[in-house]
């Protein structure tokens, strides 16, 4: 067991040296690390790029094609009315409350 524990702690030691010894001390190098500082855009600045950016999008927009109508991936769901649910709720409550009366469903642990 000392055989292989010694050797086996060593390697670990080397192990975690390396990475150790590979971490930078945390100075920055100022002339490469650091961005060159730029002004700060003023609101009229900001107001103008917004606005272009927004008559940009508007125009992409109006020149997308529209999708494809016979796209099967979209699915069809058929829209029902708000009494249709309603209807289909109570058939649904009716026909699990009649399968549990008769024991078919377990409610719960018995």
């Amino acid at each position: 067991m000392y055989k292989l524990l010694v050797p086996v702690s060593m390697v670990l030691a080397q192990m975690l040296a390396v990475g150790a010894y590979a971490q930078s001390k945390g100075e920055a190098d100022p002339e490469q690390s650091k961005a060159a500082p730029a002004a700060r855009a003023t609101p009229a600045e900001k107001a103008a790029a917004k606005a272009a950016r927004k008559a940009e999008g508007a125009q992409a927009a109006k020149n997308e094609p529209p999708a494809d109508a016979t796209n099967k991936t979209m699915g069809n769901a058929k829209a029902a009315t708000k009494e249709e649910r309603a209807a289909a709720k109570q058939q649904r409550k009716a026909t699990a409350a009649a399968a549990v009366k008769k024991g078919e469903t377990t409610s719960g642990e018995k």
